[in-house]
């Protein structure tokens, strides 16, 4: 049995992988892929050296290049998949309706490991009409019309534990060397980001703002600022987070007072 791990946040993928390796030992493991353009690499090798398909996809949707369904679809997927998915109710019960299962991040052990069952119940009971409904659904869902998808979920090391926060829990992140998550109740995540460049293309502009090459903070963990004589502004955190020294530079001013604004 193959199983193909498709997820590009890597604290979750190296979670996935050691899940995957307890609860199905004698499966082998190909991925995690983190891109629309490298599963399609991935199927199209497979097509070209007459390799054996994979016997089952653990996919997470939102990917560093689009969404996991536009590979999908492009290469004809045909086996069954396992949704890893933050959104909305109404994807859920399709993705309930047209896969094996679907997971939420953080991933919890047991829900993996009854999507396994599951799958493999599917299997013994022959597993038909799969692939003629999956494509449907994926026409279903490409076809809906789409606003930019922004991160409302993140992970991090904490206390020896892989943590999950929301957008709404999360009061900044800061760059000091690693890129650290502070959430609203004061606690402080290690992230897997490697530049906050890299992140703030991920980050909702409404909520999260750049307020200088070590800081992106979010609305609602600001409660006022006031301007310097240099031109720059310094930005006044709600409790427990009013220690931080936040400043905008002078040509970021007019734009934050924008942000702020609304």
């Amino acid at each position: 049995m193959t199983i193909l791990l498709i997820e590009d946040e890597p604290l979750i993928a190296r979670q996935l992988q050691k899940l995957v390796r307890v609860l199905e030992p004698g499966a082998t493991i190909d991925g995690p892929l983190a891109s629309v353009q490298s599963i399609c690499a991935y199927f199209n090798t497979i097509r070209s050296t007459a390799r054996l398909t994979p016997d089952l996809v653990i996919a997470d949707i939102q990917l560093a290049d689009g969404v996991s369904f536009e590979a999908f679809q492009q290469v004809g997927l045909d086996v069954p998949v396992i949704f890893i998915t933050a959104f909305d109710e109404y994807a859920i019960r399709a993705f309930k309706l047209n896969s094996i299962d679907y997971l939420l991040k953080p991933i919890d052990p047991n829900d993996l490991k009854t999507a396994l069952v599951k799958y493999h119940r599917w299997v013994a009971n022959g597993m038909t009409g799969f692939s003629e409904q999956f494509q449907q659904f994926l026409s279903q869902i490409l076809e809906r019309p789409t606003t930019p998808q922004y991160k409302r979920r993140f992970t991090g090391h904490y206390l020896r534990q892989i943590m999950s926060v929301t957008q709404e829990e999360t009061a900044y992140f800061l760059r000091n060397e690693l890129i650290y998550l502070y959430t609203n109740d004061g606690r402080k995540l290690i992230t897997d980001y490697k530049t906050l460049d890299e992140l703030e293309e991920l980050l909702d502009p409404a909520c999260f703002f750049r307020a200088n090459r070590q800081c992106l903070v979010h609305l609602n963990a600001v409660a006022g600022y006031r301007p310097l004589d240099n031109s720059k502004l310094q930005i006044a955190l709600k409790p427990p987070h009013e220690a931080l020294e936040l400043l905008v530079s002078k040509e970021k001013a007019a734009a934050f007072r924008h942000w702020i604004e609304g």
